[in-house]
């Protein structure tokens, strides 16, 4: 748990968090994995942070971007 939000964590660095909110939710990765994929992200119609990205349960993320996403996280933390 981190900033009351569930995720996970890889040594010392929560590589993935998510939440969910009234009127959105949330992922939240870190700033390289956003980064990496910001073109990927905006044409799912998504709308980014500099470390989340946040959607409706009517426009989720693409479950095979969730992934790519996780795995730049990996990534980055294990750097």
């Amino acid at each position: 748990m981190a900033y009351r939000m569930p995720g996970f964590q890889v040594g010392g660095s929560v590589v993935a968090s998510y939440a969910a909110f009234s009127k959105q939710c949330g992922l939240y990765l870190l700033p390289g994995a956003i980064a990496e994929h910001a073109p990927e992200i905006a044409a799912a119609g998504l709308k980014a942070t500099k470390t989340g990205i946040t959607f409706s349960p009517r426009n989720p993320i693409p479950d095979d971007l969730v992934e790519r996403l996780a795995r730049s996280s990996l990534r980055e933390a294990q750097n």
